[in-house]
């Protein structure tokens, strides 16, 4: 993981996602109807409906928007079938695109990501193309700000959570854990500390830099399809 910080990146979105919480609030409606149709509604025998929880509430999603959407997908009411697709291509100088949707409308979907790469400098490639260049992961975030442990006693605690890897940054410790173990390293930490962000995610391999002009082109695609209502999550192997 060295040389690649998802905090930086994390950080760099958070006003645009503030800026379209209600747009947010319904992709994480369907993530949370997927997971609970998926594996019922009671949080305790669903970890997927629990990490979704989380995500949620990590994005101020009020608590009635996420019992409304737990309760329509363990109802019985037929509602939209959603399927979870997985688009792959490439940005500007080669940069590994990775895209997850929720959709009711396969072709529809399709045809958006599509645009997107094709009128934002990009191309669509062929399934397998970059996925390979990603790996899933469990990445959780502790603030660095008002921690009372030295770094060595940090760092042990980390580790006595059973996370595989983590890198110090500035303003935050970065936690990468094997997906299966997550919410294991999770309820540990938070026990001792309160965690700035914690997800499962897509972590780069490897990393490709772009100049200025490059970096435009990418936000501009990464933003286009992030607008995209379909589209949960964009990952990218752009250096840090």
């Amino acid at each position: 993981m060295s040389g690649h910080s998802k905090w930086n990146n994390i950080q760099g979105r958070k006003n645009a996602q503030d800026a379209k919480r209600g747009k947010i609030f319904q992709k994480l409606s369907r993530e949370i109807y997927i997971a609970a149709k998926a594996g019922g509604g009671e949080v305790s025998m669903n970890p997927g409906l629990r990490l979704v929880i989380d995500k949620a509430k990590a994005a101020n999603m009020p608590n009635d928007n996420i019992e409304r959407a737990i309760k329509k997908a363990t109802s019985g009411i037929e509602g939209s079938n959603y399927e979870e697709l997985t688009y792959e291509g490439y940005g500007p100088n080669g940069v590994a695109i990775l895209v997850e949707a929720l959709t009711d409308n396969r072709n529809r979907t399709q045809t958006n990501v599509r645009v997107a790469f094709t009128r934002n400098g990009g191309s669509l490639g062929e399934t397998g193309s970059v996925s390979y260049l990603f790996e899933r992961q469990g990445y959780l975030a502790i603030a660095r700000e008002g921690i009372a442990l030295s770094e060595e006693q940090m760092l042990e605690a980390v580790i006595d959570a059973g996370a595989e890897d983590l890198q110090m940054q500035p303003e935050v410790v970065e936690i990468y854990t094997d997906p299966e173990d997550f919410l294991v390293v999770k309820e540990a930490l938070e026990a001792q500390f309160t965690l700035a962000q914690a997800e499962l995610t897509m972590v780069p391999k490897t990393t490709v830099a772009l100049n200025d002009a490059q970096l435009e082109q990418l936000s501009q695609l990464v933003t286009k399809l992030e607008d995209d209502d379909d589209v949960s999550e964009v990952y990218t192997n752009l250096a840090e």
